[in-house]
């Protein structure tokens, strides 16, 4: 037996230090695409602005419209970077944990979860402070994460994608059940709900930002931290065992980066589908399945997908605009079916 068979390790060891170059690459035109549509997402809007009152708003002045415009369009982009990265990173993780390429924060309920959580406690307990509703949306989607799971472990065979889909399904319909129930006799805060649950980064300033990142910091900490881990659980439970893994600590500090991420995202912008599903498998197509790789370039690329989807719908219905959620969908629903129908998945 050769020492390329003996460890299942050697392989993609080799593997990734032949892709290394092309993964580099890849890494520096995210980045650059990046940069790009963060200076698109500053400059472009119902107005566009001259790169002048552009350095002007950054060195402090407000004065006249556009310097006013572009200090409003800072803490907008900065969410729409932070979220994109968290939500991807978090889908990432969450088909790591699984072994599901169909999980995803908004099919397996995660998002609706936090959702809940948030518009309960501001319906019956008067949860209005920024960091408390983050607090609240984790355990949200901490509580949609676990029940799910349980579900769909139930019966032969465990958690099989399927069955974690359908029980994702399943649950994201009661769910929004539960939303509507809340929300319906309140007409004090049906409105902004409402505009909240589309998902949308138009609502975000200085001061929601700095609400929300030390959670995402902490959350993308731990993903990244758990990424060695999330290569093993990919050989299987018990080959990961034998090779010194703790499958358990492993699965569960990475679904706790996971769910702290998704939550803390959706309290800030509310409920965004798809990101955690597209971004991952293009991402895969680029550095392949180590998570290394993977997650730091899921959350580079989630952070690009959701700022031009915010470019975009600033773009295309001008002076008004689309808030990102629907553009997501719209982006995401072909690709979630396309996923489907591939022969491996409908084999599950």
């Amino acid at each position: 037996m050769t020492t390329t068979e003996s460890s299942p390790e050697v392989g993609p060891a080799l593997a990734s230090r032949r892709a290394s170059p092309g993964r580099a690459v890849g890494l520096l035109v995210v980045v650059a695409v990046l940069g790009a549509l963060v200076a698109a997402s500053v400059t472009v809007g119902s107005r566009d602005v001259a790169w002048s009152d552009v350095v002007a708003a950054l060195g402090g002045s407000t004065e006249g419209f556009d310097r006013a415009a572009v200090a409003k369009r800072l803490p907008r982009t900065a969410l729409a970077v932070l979220a994109g990265a968290a939500l991807a990173v978090s889908g990432a993780v969450m088909q790591g944990v699984t072994r599901n390429p169909l999980a995803d924060p908004g099919i397996l309920g995660v998002n609706l979860g936090a959702s809940l959580a948030v518009v309960t406690g501001i319906a019956y307990f008067q949860l209005s402070s920024a960091s408390a509703q983050i607090w609240v949306a984790i355990l949200g989607a901490a509580a949609a994460a676990t029940f799910v799971y349980t579900v769909g472990s139930l019966g032969h065979g465990g958690a099989t994608p399927l069955k974690l889909a359908l029980a994702g399904a399943a649950t994201s319909a009661a769910l929004a059940s539960f939303i509507s129930a809340v929300v319906l006799p309140r007409n004090d805060i049906a409105d902004s709900v409402r505009s909240w649950q589309i998902g949308g980064v138009g609502g975000g300033t200085v001061d929601s930002v700095q609400q929300v990142l030390p959670f995402l910091a902490v959350g993308l900490v731990i993903c990244l931290l758990s990424a060695r881990g999330l290569n093993s659980l990919a050989l299987g439970d018990e080959l990961a065992a034998g090779l010194g893994e703790r499958v358990a600590v492993a699965r569960g500090s990475a679904a706790l980066g996971a769910v702290v991420l998704c939550g803390a995202a959706t309290a800030a912008t509310g409920p965004i589908g798809f990101v955690g599903l597209v971004v991952p498998h293009a991402c895969r197509l680029v550095v392949g399945v180590d998570h290394r790789w993977l997650l730091p370039i899921s959350a580079l690329v989630g952070a690009s997908l959701l700022t031009g989807a915010d470019v975009l719908g600033r773009i295309l219905v001008r002076p008004g605009e689309i808030d990102v959620g629907i553009i997501t969908a719209l982006l995401g629903a072909p690709f979630f079916i396309s996923i489907v129908r591939r022969q491996k998945v409908r084999a599950l």
